[in-house]
């Protein structure tokens, strides 16, 4: 079975996003890794930063085949948690190049939410093209949202086939 870890980047604990990772999880297998839980500082040329939690957690995420992110969409973009972490990958380019060789052939996937279905595939490129300079493999992304507080049928049908295309083994 394959070893998936979501890493779940959003302002909010208990917003729309998380509902849908909560959904989610009621089909999938998986780790989570809430990033509001560490202390991820922005990235430091001088890298100054490296007694934060951003080096343990890569030590973890390696361990996974599948590395799933879930984001809220902020102004047209990833939340600026999720950013700081991807920001922070250049760690794994430079002071940890063993890590971030490490990061070769794992599976990349994007979960994005939002107030509505108007998402358009430009969001997604930061994800495609950052999983294809470190050698990984971008598998898919998916789009949803909630319509009064609630998941539509037509999102869960959405995540459905996502996980049964890309996400099962």
């Amino acid at each position: 079975m394959t070893k998936r870890i979501l890493i779940f980047g959003s302002s909010r604990n208990d917003g729309n996003t998380s509902k849908i990772v909560d959904y989610l999880k009621q089909s999938l297998d998986f780790d989570l890794i809430n990033l509001n839980d560490l202390n991820i500082s922005h990235f430091d040329y001088s890298h100054k930063n490296r007694d934060d939690d951003f080096i343990p957690l890569m030590k973890k995420i390696i361990d996974y085949q599948q590395i799933i992110f879930a984001t809220p969409v902020y102004w047209y973009t990833m939340s600026g948690i999720l950013k700081v972490f991807f920001d922070r990958l250049t760690d794994c380019l430079t002071i940890e190049k063993e890590l971030g060789r490490k990061l070769r052939d794992k599976q990349m996937s994007v979960l994005s939410t939002s107030n509505d279905d108007s998402q358009t595939e430009e969001f997604f490129l930061p994800f495609i093209l950052s999983a294809e300079y470190l050698g990984m493999d971008y598998i898919g992304n998916i789009h949803t949202w909630l319509e009064n507080e609630k998941i539509p049928d037509i999102v869960k049908n959405r995540i459905n086939h996502f996980v049964k295309l890309h996400l099962t083994n």
